[in-house]
């Protein structure tokens, strides 16, 4: 993943791409977001972005809701903890 943050990190993509979803809000239901718009935080391909949401889904840190036949993914409460581990 080639997140556009101008930093090097050593994090693995799946991680940062946890913490840019926290980053901008997207913590609840009402606040998931489209893949077209974690892609256009992220400048990922889609490809490659669904296979980091599918990972983080099945660690319980992202969420998949249908909202409006549209799916939208979210940071969980894990997800959220996950996320604070890099500031402790």
């Amino acid at each position: 993943m080639s997140l556009s943050t101008g930093f090097s990190y050593s994090l693995p993509e799946e991680f940062l791409l946890l913490c840019m979803l926290h980053n901008v809000g997207a913590t609840a239901s009402e606040r998931s977001l489209t893949i077209e718009e974690i892609c256009k935080w992220t400048l990922m391909e889609t490809s490659a972005l669904r296979l980091h949401l599918k990972k983080l889904t099945e660690l319980g840190y992202v969420q998949l809701i249908k909202a409006e036949g549209v799916d939208k993914y979210h940071v969980t409460p894990s997800g959220i903890t996950k996320v604070l581990t890099l500031y402790s």
